[in-house]
């Protein structure tokens, strides 16, 4: 709104931007337009401001179609005052020239009159209509009906004001009636639903089969490599042992043989030195053939001779010694 400063006897008058002002002084038009700043006298003054620029009015409409449904239709209308001093001329936008507020509620005027207008198209479209049509595609053709009506209804433009946009934005029956609607696509998206929830479940237990399948043949294959593992442990024991026995045999037989070799060689040695010592006693033999007993005898003990202890001292006594020469004697 403008703003009106006091002085005595006078007033100044500063408009704004967005507000078109008509001073009348006596019934004359002094000044107009937006924007203007001027002085006046307060008594003789008659000044009225239109706003210029966009407004919009949301509306809320009561319609009922062909087939005697209630429906609420909810719609914004976004409009403008073409021509402001025409409307100044056909509404009332008088200010208080001390307040520089509106006298009356010019806004809530035209704001009854866009809604009157709107619900009379509303109805008129939606009267030739079925619930199912409306719901269905009726937005559109209901918003062009909307805006068509209002751009060229007779009183608005006499008026002054022009609708610049019309948006629908819900078309809704009663709620019993909606939910009834509802109710067999929603049925229809329950039952999507619980399939896709029951196909889910399916592919859950043929994968959880799948797995368990997979589990079963691991341990199949770890069972068979287990069993191969220990035959192959098994046989390779038994070779070692075989191995081994062998070994033992190839050392026993080698000690056998060594033992035999041995005592084959100590046979050998005993038997060798067995035929020298025949040998030797046969030439002994043979060497004292025929000599005399005598000499034998002292050949005898001539070794007997050479293994006595020394001897220190010898005592012959008379038995003795008459015994020894009473045998050389005889000899």
């Amino acid at each position: 709104m403008a703003t009106i400063k006091r002085y005595p006897a006078v007033r100044h008058f500063r408009g704004t931007p967005t507000g078109y002002v008509v001073h009348l002084q006596r019934g004359k038009v002094s000044h107009q337009g937006t924007g203007t700043s001027f002085w006046f006298r307060p008594l003789p003054a008659v000044i009225s401001e239109i706003p210029v620029d966009d407004r919009e009015l949301p509306l809320i409409v009561h319609a009922r179609t062909a087939d005697f449904q209630d429906v609420t239709v909810q719609a914004t209308v976004t409009y403008r005052f073409s021509d402001p001093a025409q409307v100044s001329e056909r509404l009332d936008f008088s200010i208080d020239t001390d307040l520089g507020t509106w006298n009356g509620n010019p806004l809530d005027q035209v704001a009854r009159l866009l809604s009157e207008l709107a619900q009379q198209h509303v109805v008129d479209q939606l009267a030739a209509m079925p619930l199912s049509a409306a719901l269905a595609g009726g937005v559109g053709p209901l918003r062009a009906s909307l805006a068509g009506g209002l751009a060229t209804d007779a009183r608005l433009a006499q008026t002054g004001i022009s609708a610049l946009d019309v948006r629908v934005v819900a078309l809704r029956p009663e709620p019993e009636v909606e939910r009834a609607l509802q109710t067999p696509t929603r049925e229809r998206v329950q039952t999507e639903a619980d399939k896709a929830t029951y196909e889910r479940r399916a592919l859950a237990v043929e994968q959880e089969r799948t797995i368990s399948e997979n589990e079963l043949q691991s341990k199949i294959e770890l069972a068979v490599r287990e069993e191969q593992l220990v035959a192959q442990e098994g046989a390779n024991q038994r070779r070692r042992a075989e191995e081994a026995a062998a070994a033992d045999r190839i050392s026993a037989q080698s000690d056998a043989d060594q033992v035999v070799l041995r005592a084959q060689a100590k046979a050998e040695a005993t038997q060798a030195i067995g035929e020298a010592e025949a040998g030797a006693e046969a030439a002994r033999m043979r060497a004292v053939e025929g000599v005399d007993p005598a000499v034998l005898a002292a050949l005898a003990l001539t070794p007997l001779a050479e293994n006595l202890p020394q001897i220190g001292s010898l005592t012959l006594s008379p038995d003795l010694l008459s015994s020894a020469l009473a045998s050389l004697a005889g000899r």
